[in-house]
């Protein structure tokens, strides 16, 4: 009913008026209802994207930047009603909104990454065992360090000197040294097969199994490039095969005094090879008096014809190529384990110096370590600590 018609009727009593006013609340009620049936039965249209401008770093803007990047799905699949469920729908606060962003960004960093990089990282038993909290003058980032003079035996710095730890590709210096003193051809060819693929780690080579290289090739390659194939291949091939080898490994470490030391593998991919820094200082010295070692370990690269390939392989300890640095023997090593490992023999102010850095936590922190030691002896190449190296350490 018309409320002008209502107010236009003339007086009458109360009983007229209280009739009246139920009718026109009968009659609103009737209409409200009409016209809510009528809304809910027409199609519901989503806004354009020009209508609605998404908010600045929300999920919805990060669909609207163009097709250059790829779409984000914005719905979440519920598992049990087996729908999708709007994102949109559900009322989240400013740090919410702010938390989803992140996590879309993160989600679109991770799928850049390959699956080895996105699992963890896992921590090095030098921080397991909390060798990092250990201060020293020259603020390595080494948890383990040891200088010696090589010609004198002193020792000129030492940080964790004697902690066994995992030492990675370090292990590779004493495959090459018991290979060199073996007497071997270096000329003997030798095929790569799949008992030389890496199953303690799973990492790659280009050395693919059927690969045929000299011995003296496979050396060149471990030593300056860390080669693991090319490292299996010398010990499996070693008179008496892989076990005999090992157990020379370990018998030529204890000829040296290495007392820390043990072998279970000729690459240094598991962790259960392990020594400490005065042990590895030993047998630095003893493979710089092989001539093959000092060359190999140090060269800048090497090219190696596979069938119809070559294969261009570089040095993995930069510092060779540095004309401030005068390096006769190097080694490199990494695995999670271990940490980045370092091993020299230099001169630094006309002395012959053999350095050790184990566990470092940084990619070139280990190099940076080496620097920092070099220019601490160029300032102060006098300076050291008066304490000699045990004579069962160091041959003469």
């Amino acid at each position: 009913m018309n409320l002008a018609l209502l107010f236009s009727l003339p007086k009458t009593n109360s009983k007229s008026w209280g009739l009246v006013l139920t009718l026109v609340l009968s009659s609103a009620l009737v209409w409200t209802s009409g016209a809510a049936y009528a809304q809910s039965s027409k199609p519901v249209s989503r806004p354009s994207d020009k209508s609605v401008k998404p908010k600045e770093g929300s999920v919805a803007a990060s669909k609207s930047q163009g097709a250059k990047n790829k779409p984000v799905a914005t719905a979440k699949r519920n598992p049990q009603k087996g729908h999708s469920v709007s994102k949109a729908k559900a009322p989240a606060s400013a740090k919410s909104a702010k938390n989803t962003s992140a996590t879309v960004k993160q989600v679109r960093n991770d799928r850049n990454l390959n699956p080895s990089q996105a699992r963890p990282v896992r921590a090095s038993f030098g921080q397991l065992a909390g060798l990092h909290a250990t201060s020293d003058a020259l603020d390595l980032h080494s948890s383990v360090a040891l200088v010696v003079d090589q010609d004198t035996h002193e020792i000129l710095y030492r940080k964790n000197d004697h902690a066994v730890l995992p030492i990675a590709s370090l292990t590779k210096l004493m495959t090459g040294l018991v290979i060199a003193e073996s007497n071997l051809s270096m000329d003997e060819l030798i095929k790569i097969t799949q008992a030389d693929v890496d199953t303690e780690k799973g990492s790659s080579s280009r050395l693919a199994v059927g690969t045929v290289l000299s011995r003296g090739d496979l050396m060149h390659l471990s030593l300056m490039s860390s080669e693991n194939r090319a490292a299996n291949a010398l010990g499996r091939t070693y008179p008496g095969g892989l076990g005999v080898f090992v157990e020379r490994m370990n018998q030529r470490a204890s000829s040296l005094g290495m007392k820390d030391t043990r072998y279970v593998e000729p690459t240094g991919l598991s962790s259960r090879n392990q020594s400490s820094a005065s042990d590895l200082a030993v047998l630095v010295s003893a493979a710089y008096k092989e001539p093959m070692l000092r060359e190999w370990s140090t060269s800048h690269g090497r090219e190696v014809e596979v069938g119809r390939r070559t294969l261009q392989y570089n040095n993995t300890n930069r510092l060779v190529k540095n004309p401030a640095w005068d390096i006769g023997l190097q080694k490199t090593g990494y695995i999670s384990e271990a940490g980045r490992c370092l091993v020299m023999q230099t001169q630094v102010s006309g002395r012959k110096l053999i350095m050790v850095f184990l566990d470092s936590a940084g990619k070139f922190s280990r190099l940076g370590d080496a620097e920092r030691v070099r220019h601490w002896l160029e300032n102060k190449p006098a300076l050291h600590s008066g304490q000699p190296l045990a004579r069962q350490y160091l041959p003469g």
